[in-house]
């Protein structure tokens, strides 16, 4: 489909004023897809790529300003060897294949997660994409492959703690925002809505300390599936809430009891 015609399809929609800066998503139900229509697991990959490229798409046209998407935990590396392997194998091909394309329409990509867990050609590959678009300014897209919440805290505070030891800060100077700098895309704001697909109600380890405040999306609809205007109800879903970051509303009464 050629960028005109992306374009009008998404066009259609009447965005909200109050649209989430920041989305993040857990890409779930690629394999149930896959089974219900017969298909191997495989399958289910392979098309939630595409998901991908629209959802990405989707984000650029309409204003959101960064994208995080949950590609591969580190609890993942349980699942049968074949089904890592055809993964990693996935993840390598569509970085090359998809990384000039992400370039010219001025998307800044980023992989965050343990890259030392992965094989070589496919650093090789994240350090060419990373530093191709490092200096682009449109949607910040952020793919966590090999990454879960507690290990992005605990490399967090091994990198304080080394400081500490070397005499470059104090154990006072340690804070949340401290701790929040040493975070995976420590220089992006946090979430403003969290999306998971296929009707699991878990946060499964995604990134556990920025979501401290997010306001939280579930839908049934498998990721394969997961087309605009799916991504369209979620939007509005964020813009009819209220956030309030544990302080009560402008002109909330506080009941009294006796």
């Amino acid at each position: 489909m050629n960028a005109e015609k992306r374009n009008d399809q998404l066009s259609q929609f009447i965005i909200p004023a109050e649209v989430p800066l920041h989305i993040a998503i857990i890409m779930d139900g690629n394999g149930r897809w896959a089974q219900g229509k017969h298909l191997p697991r495989v399958a289910g990959h392979r098309a939630g790529i595409q998901t991908v490229r629209n959802v990405v798409s989707a984000c650029g046209h309409w204003g959101i300003k960064a994208l995080t998407l949950f590609a591969f935990s580190s609890e993942n590396w349980g699942r049968p060897a074949q089904e890592v392997q055809f993964l990693m194998n996935l993840f390598y091909s569509t970085l090359m294949e998809e990384v000039e394309a992400l370039h010219q329409n001025n998307v800044c990509l980023r992989i965050i997660g343990d890259h030392s867990g992965l094989n070589p050609d496919l650093q090789k590959a994240i350090q060419h994409a990373q530093t191709l678009t490092a200096m682009n300014t449109g949607l910040n897209l952020s793919i966590a492959i090999n990454y879960g919440g507690r290990w992005d805290i605990t490399q967090a505070t091994q990198v304080i703690a080394e400081k500490v030891k070397q005499g470059l800060m104090t154990v006072e100077e340690i804070t949340q925002d401290v701790l929040s700098a040493h975070l995976s895309l420590a220089s992006l704001p946090a979430p403003d809505l969290f999306i998971r697909t296929s009707g699991e109600l878990r946060m499964s380890n995604f990134m556990l300390w920025q979501l401290a405040y997010t306001e939280l999306y579930f839908t049934d609809t498998l990721w394969p599936d997961f087309d605009d205007a799916a991504l369209y109800k979620a939007i509005c879903a964020y813009a009819d809430r209220e956030r309030r970051y544990g302080i009560l509303a402008e002109n909330q009464q506080v009941e009294h009891y006796a």
